[in-house]
């Protein structure tokens, strides 16, 4: 399998992370309407299953976006 380019990465990390806004804000919004303290919001936000894994899919992404840079850089 060939690694993928920096533009393949970067592509993914965009559109992960508007992935991942879209649904923090969709948490938030679902929250307010239930009139849900914002220290409340936080904690589910913190506790989301999908959310901490799309960070953590995100952080490895990046990490190899940083690989992928550093080797074409002589």
């Amino acid at each position: 399998m060939q690694s993928p380019t920096e533009e393949e990465l970067e592509k993914s990390i965009n559109e992960l992370t508007e992935y991942k806004n879209r649904l923090e804000k969709e948490v938030v919004t679902i929250s307010n309407k239930l009139k849900m303290p914002q220290e409340k919001i936080n904690e589910i936000i913190k506790s989301h299953s999908e959310l901490n894994q799309i960070n953590i899919i995100l952080s490895k992404l990046n990490k190899q976006k940083e690989n992928v840079t550093s080797s074409l850089i002589p």
